[in-house]
């Protein structure tokens, strides 16, 4: 039976932020069909409770190696399936990622994102990445990777090497994932959350939102995330770029009120986590971003290029926190502040 709106909003009222691992899709739906300006006020709340509530931390992310990808996710430029135009680059040089963590330090991020087109990294990739983990991580940011599934082992070493994060994202519901992917299943993503989680890695994942999925599969992400053993230190919230070539190309674009409802849900069920805005935010007006912050995003990626996808130049971004009195966290808070 799905809760009433009077029944989730006294539940909202009493539960402060409380940290939760039992959530169910209806409750979750109900919190998508709260009245906007409520559902609003609950997530500046549980915001308020657990974050500074104008601070913004900073990443970038540095696509490492570029294409090829076996895997056929409809969204992807990436995926060897589909002509996007995208040209095929090999594994970056290790001088190379250094100089661009370096650049992107200076430019005010406090984590550098290593992302690499793997189904699953071979044994000689793990170990060339290993190397500018270490690189990185010696110039006093944080790191993050993306590389597709890991074995145990795999996470063991990334975290021997000095990863502070791993990024591996659910995408959508368990209902919803096989119209979008069909090379990998969704108890692959929980096993490589899980093993990296046993190699005492943070984890970052999300899921995209505008691929032509319902209200109840958004739900059904966030119920994914949120009744995880752990939350996710961070939780990527993307608008669909729709890139010609791909499947979803065509795909209808997300309201933008009904991407702020998605970032206000994560911020509710996962109120510790540091919600990312990511993916998308090239298309989205000022306002928009706004109200995303308002709805409890506190971390957005930072750059001209989102692995290979547009994203706001930086001197968008700095002008637009101005203006809404946001600052940038500064300096590398270490592995498990976010």
């Amino acid at each position: 039976m799905v809760p009433s709106k009077s029944h989730t909003m006294k539940d909202l009222s009493a539960a402060r932020g409380s940290i939760r691992h039992d959530w169910t899709v209806a409750e979750i739906e109900q919190l998508f069909a709260l009245p906007f300006a409520d559902l609003m006020y609950h997530a500046q709340r549980v915001h308020r409770e657990h974050h500074s509530a104008n601070t913004v931390q900073m990443s970038t992310l540095l696509s490492i190696k570029t294409g090829a990808c076996p895997e056929d996710c409809a969204y992807c430029p990436q995926s060897v399936r589909y002509d996007t135009g995208l040209e095929r680059e090999a594994l970056l040089p290790l001088d190379t990622v250094r100089a661009q963590a370096a650049a992107a330090r200076a430019a005010g991020a406090t984590r550098f994102c290593m992302g690499a087109a793997y189904r699953s990294p071979k044994q000689k990739d793990v170990v060339a990445i290993a190397a500018m983990i270490r690189e990185v991580r010696a110039l006093g940011i944080e790191t993050c990777a993306t590389l597709g599934m890991l074995t145990p082992a795999q996470a063991r070493e990334l975290k021997d090497a000095g990863l502070d994060y791993y990024n591996h994202n659910l995408d959508t519901s368990p209902e919803f994932y096989g119209e979008v992917i069909t090379t990998r299943t969704y108890q692959d993503r929980l096993d490589t959350l899980a093993a990296v989680r046993a190699a005492g890695l943070n984890v970052c994942c999300g899921g995209i939102v505008g691929m032509g999925e319902t209200v109840t599969d958004r739900a059904g992400l966030l119920a994914q995330l949120a009744n995880l053993p752990q939350h996710p230190e961070s939780v990527p919230i993307n608008q669909l770029v729709r890139v010609a070539g791909t499947p979803l190309a065509d795909t209808a674009p997300v309201d933008p009120l009904d991407f702020v409802r998605a970032i206000a849900a994560a911020r509710i069920t996962m109120p510790k986590s540091y919600v990312r805005l990511s993916a998308g935010r090239e298309t989205m007006s000022d306002e928009m971003q706004a109200l995303c912050l308002l709805a409890g995003a506190n971390s957005i990626f930072y750059g001209e290029q989102l692995l290979t996808t547009g994203n706001p130049a930086a001197e968008r971004d700095r002008a637009l926190l101005a203006r809404l009195g946001v600052t940038a966290e500064t300096g590398a808070a270490g592995a498990t502040a976010h």
